[in-house]
């Protein structure tokens, strides 16, 4: 005889509920207030939940930032369509991992810079796409507090390069190869050198508020990166 009793709530799916309000909640205080003022009370209130939730998955209200603006950042590089099977798999499969997994697949599933054959128009293309995001209050305003935040705190700081910025900038450094490989580029040339010709100026300018990003100024980088100083 079939039972009619009422199926038992699935907590994984709760668990993932409140971390994803959680997220968003960080990301938004941030935007609105500041990070300075954002506190894990705030963000459990904000949330609906209790501030021992947060306690129960992160230490700080740093570790609860880092975690959604990664979560935030590998959203953005997948934001392409797919098959409806790929993407049920992919969220049932998000449902099952811990914060540490989901934190250190970040980078792995993200979009790698296009290959046209033209390395300029490629270059310029990501950059664009660079400067929308930064741009982008959703992005700017947490990125410019962990940023600040990682200068004072250490381990922060190198959690942020390793999990977020090596991988973007490893994506520079497979499209340069791809160039030297099409002789477009001398193939003495370090491409993890190279890359910071477009893109340290980029951050420079953009976290110390030296002058405007726009698109003009990410080509005229790739421009003067690719092509040097020199009269032609």
């Amino acid at each position: 005889m079939a039972s009619n009793s009422p199926t038992p709530p699935d907590s994984t799916r709760r668990s993932e509920r409140s971390r994803r309000a959680i997220y968003d909640a960080a990301l938004a205080l941030v935007v609105e207030i500041g990070y300075p003022k954002t506190t894990i009370e705030g963000i459990a209130a904000r949330a609906g939940v209790g501030k021992q939730t947060i306690y129960r998955w992160w230490g700080s209200k740093a570790d609860v930032l880092l975690e959604a603006f990664l979560d935030l950042s590998e959203q953005a590089a997948r934001a392409v369509p797919q098959e409806p099977e790929e993407r049920e798999e992919r969220e049932e499969r998000e449902e099952r991992e811990e914060p540490e997994e989901r934190e250190g697949r970040v980078g792995e599933e993200g979009q790698g810079i296009p290959d046209t054959g033209d390395l300029a128009a490629d270059l310029r293309l990501v950059l664009r796409a660079t400067v929308d995001e930064l741009r982008d209050p959703r992005f700017e305003a947490p990125s410019r507090a962990l940023a600040a935040e990682g200068v004072v705190n250490e381990e922060l700081g190198r959690r942020f390069v390793a999990k977020l910025l090596e991988p973007q900038l490893q994506l520079y450094v497979d499209r340069l190869r791809s160039a030297q490989e099409a002789g477009q580029v001398r193939p003495d040339v370090d491409p993890r050198i190279a890359l910071e010709l477009f893109v340290s100026p980029l951050a420079q300018r953009w976290l110390q508020y030296t002058g405007p990003i726009t698109y003009a100024y990410t080509d005229t980088l790739v421009d003067y990166a690719l092509n040097g100083l020199s009269p032609r």
